[in-house]
């Protein structure tokens, strides 16, 4: 499971500027679209293993976020499952206030960024702690329930 709570992440991130700047994926070429990670999650779900992203998302959409809206289909055709939550249906969910990944019943990775969107340190931290992976499992799958399906998700 991956939440997902920025409006803007990387403004410098290569492709984002290429998206800026007209760039789209092809459907139809998967060539020109496929990277490392939808590698990891073609082998991760080809094992039976679920993988759920869910963007809790401010709208109209930022920039940034549109970038990855215009780019989900890449992720679904790997095989994860992407949720969006626009916050006006976020009432009355408590969600972390990190980013991060839950991996199994005890293993949480938190992600750190700046106000602006930029990894800070410690970039990343990996918990093994089984309280704290069923606190956010709770708070996702609550956020999850209300979340659209990518298919049926039109931004506002």
């Amino acid at each position: 499971m991956h939440l997902e709570l920025r409006d803007s992440y990387m403004r410098d991130d290569p492709e984002f500027i290429r998206w800026q700047e007209g760039h789209r994926y092809d459907p139809a070429d998967r060539d020109s679209w496929w990277r490392s990670w939808l590698d990891v999650v073609t082998e991760t779900t080809a094992r039976g293993v679920v993988m759920r992203r869910l963007r809790v998302v401010s709208e109209p959409l930022s920039d940034y976020v549109r970038y990855e809206y215009d780019g989900t289909f890449t992720n679904v055709a790997a095989g994860e499952d992407v949720r969006w939550l626009p916050r006006s249906r976020a009432r009355g969910l408590l969600l972390p206030a990190l980013d991060g990944w839950v991996m199994d019943e005890e293993t949480v990775i938190l992600h750190h960024f700046s106000g602006d969107g930029q990894w800070t340190g410690p970039r990343m931290e990996v918990h093994h702690d089984p309280e704290l992976a069923a606190r956010y499992a709770s708070a996702y799958e609550a956020a999850w329930e209300r979340a659209v399906p990518h298919a049926e998700y039109r931004p506002g």
